[in-house]
């Protein structure tokens, strides 16, 4: 990363050594989600298993049910619920008698939209749908790209249900899928990797 933090001094408070090593700038996370010529890059296929159990792609394969079924989803989260052009309009109804479990979120892809207050919700669910039937729960989190606001929500996921920080949650999701989190929600991840930080949550990394 480019921007690593600097290093504190001895004589630094404990607690501030151990926070020093989380504090995350916009930038870095921004670093992640480039190549090496600093160019985003747009997901190569409709979806891609980030995690184990844990699939982030677009509306495409959301609409798709037989598809689904053949990947054995019991599990569909859509970050993007709502029936403008920016949404994925579906819900329960649309997956009435196939077994399919669905969550929506009412998400706009937008800078200022805080997306932060579901993060806990969304964890919720995809912690619940890896759960189901002992373990055997496949879940596709998805907004209209699978781009922006549905991998920032798995993001949030590892961080919260995993224990992974904000650098290891982000490359983990961008090593399996192109990813471009708007501003806005790195943001938000930023401020929820200093809350768990300052709750302890990382610190015997």
């Amino acid at each position: 990363m480019k921007n690593k933090p600097s290093q504190q001094v001895k004589t630094a408070a404990p607690d501030r050594l151990v926070m020093s090593a989380f504090e995350v700038t916009l930038q870095q996370l921004n670093d992640l989600l480039t190549d090496e010529s600093g160019f985003y890059n747009w997901p190569t296929q409709h979806f891609h298993e980030v995690y184990p159990r844990i699939y982030v792609g677009n509306a495409f394969v959301a609409m798709n049910v037989m598809r689904l079924k053949r990947q054995g989803i019991t599990h569909i989260l859509n970050a993007a619920e709502g029936n403008s052009f920016m949404h994925v309009n579906t819900n329960a109804e649309f997956y009435a008698g196939t077994g399919i479990n669905y969550h929506g979120i009412q998400a706009s892809d937008t800078d200022h939209f805080d997306l932060s207050v579901y993060f806990e919700e969304a964890a919720d669910f995809i912690e619940k749908a890896l759960a189901y039937k002992h373990g055997k729960g496949k879940v596709y989190v998805h907004c209209r790209e699978g781009y922006s606001r549905s991998p920032t929500l798995v993001i949030a996921y590892l961080m919260l249900r995993q224990n992974m920080d904000v650098h290891t949650a982000l490359a983990t999701v961008r090593h399996k899928r192109e990813i471009g989190p708007n501003d806005g929600f790195l943001r938000q991840l930023c401020g929820l990797n200093q809350r768990l930080t300052a709750e302890g949550r990382f610190w015997n990394k």
